[in-house]
């Protein structure tokens, strides 16, 4: 088969992939719009912990990564990307399901909760969760196999940062939509004080039979593999992904890229309700938009190498938030969005440069580090109930953006190639 015939034969799956990053985008966002309107409904009866019990939202959904990374890679050895592409859209399906149920169980039973010290919290919101980590299992397994895709598929004039990019752009489409989906369309655009949570069922009944239909259409869609990007049947791999350090440094960078990500994505809403400014929802989805506007941007740039691109895209980030905590300004934190928009493409390039058959494994040990969008944004909502308030909490985002910066200049040097 001749390069251009190759190039044309996976055009279509390409497109499959960067559609199905739409979904992963616009659910992830979904998910961590919840946090405001679930405040308000399940934990009204909770005390001073509402931002830790209300960020437990997005740290189920990030707890899926490290503990379903290794799933999905392993599930491409055996299965291949078309058939773990189809196992992970079924299990959306099911978390969709448990968000279903979480709204029908409370409005059947509005009082089972459960009590831990002076906090009473109903136990919909615990279903909520579950399916809150299920779906972020299926994100997490689309993720791994997305990546590697985008990246070895050949597609004429294109680097792998730039088919990232595409990709990514598809997913911020998604992430800009998905706030005013939740406050719009699942909430009618009520106040916060006027939401029902019974309507949640109707949306999330709907998502799931969208998502059945993709996977109809999914199974009878060709998506042939890419040769040398994952061990053949049976085949065992000399040495472990770990042992290659820009991999290793490059999960590290990840981890702080995701969990900074989501820390403005998912918590600038309660900063900006806590300063009392109008229309919170429109500051997140500034955010996101801001993410594709760079991505779209990024998408061309076909000779800036991706070590460049991370080192202006953090150094900028970094003092627009320096910048924000200064002025107390929540708005500064929307522009952040434009910078991080293509740090994803650009730690995945660098970090699977050269990886060869452990590229289908490094990615599913990638998706450990996503773990990062559980755990800082919890922390930084335990750090603003301790604090009495948001501004210092972005010190957080300051130490994860140097961290990249730090992989940008050094970390990333490849010292180890598998081929």
């Amino acid at each position: 088969m001749t390069q251009q015939e190759k190039q044309i034969s996976y055009m279509r799956p390409f497109l499959t992939m960067v559609f199905l990053f739409l979904i992963v985008g616009f659910l992830t966002t979904a998910n961590t719009q919840f946090q405001g309107p679930l405040k308000e409904t399940f934990l009204q009866k909770v005390g001073d912990l509402k931002n830790t019990f209300a960020t437990l939202i997005t740290f189920s959904w990030f707890l899926a990564y490290p503990i379903c990374g290794g799933v999905g890679s392993s599930w491409i050895n055996r299965y291949g990307y078309k058939g773990t592409l189809i196992r992970g859209l079924w299990i959306m399906i099911i978390g969709l399901g448990l968000f279903f149920a979480s709204s029908y169980f409370t409005v059947q039973f509005p009082d089972a909760d459960m009590t831990i010290g002076e906090n009473v919290i109903p136990l919909g919101f615990f279903i909520f969760l579950l399916g809150s980590f299920v779906v972020g299992a299926s994100a997490t397994i689309l993720q791994v196999v997305i990546n590697p895709y985008l990246a070895a598929s050949s597609v004429k004039g294109t680097q792998a940062i730039q088919r990232l990019a595409i990709g990514g752009t598809a997913n911020s489409v998604g992430t800009t939509i998905a706030p005013y989906f939740v406050t719009g369309v699942v909430f009618g655009g009520l106040a916060m004080e006027d939401i029902q949570i019974g309507q949640l069922m109707l949306p999330f009944f709907l998502l799931m039979v969208t998502i059945a239909v993709i996977v109809v259409l999914l199974m009878n869609l060709s998506l042939p593999d890419i040769q040398g990007t994952r061990a053949e049947k049976g085949e065992k791999l000399e040495k472990s992904v770990w042992s290659f350090r820009h991999l290793t440094l490059g999960v590290c960078a990840i981890f702080f890229y995701v969990g900074v990500e989501v820390c403005i994505g998912a918590n600038i809403n309660l900063y900006a309700i806590e300063q009392n400014y109008a229309s919170p929802a429109l500051m997140a989805t500034l955010y996101w938009g801001g993410m594709l506007i760079g991505r779209l941007a990024g998408s061309s740039l076909s000779k800036v190498s991706p070590r460049t691109q991370l080192t202006v895209t953090t150094v900028s980030a970094t003092v627009l938030t320096l910048l924000a905590i200064i002025f107390n300004n929540p708005w500064l934190l929307t522009a952040v969005g434009l910078f991080h928009s293509i740090m994803w493409g650009a730690i995945f390039t660098l970090s699977v440069a050269h990886l060869g058959k452990y590229t289908s494994v490094a990615s599913g040990v990638f998706m450990i580090g996503v773990v990062g969008g559980a755990i800082l944004p919890l922390l930084q909502g335990v750090l603003a109930d301790m604090l009495e308030g948001w501004r210092s909490s972005w010190f957080i985002v300051i130490f994860g953006e140097l961290f990249m910066l730090y992989y940008a200049l050094m970390g990333s040097r490849v010292r180890q190639r598998a081929d």
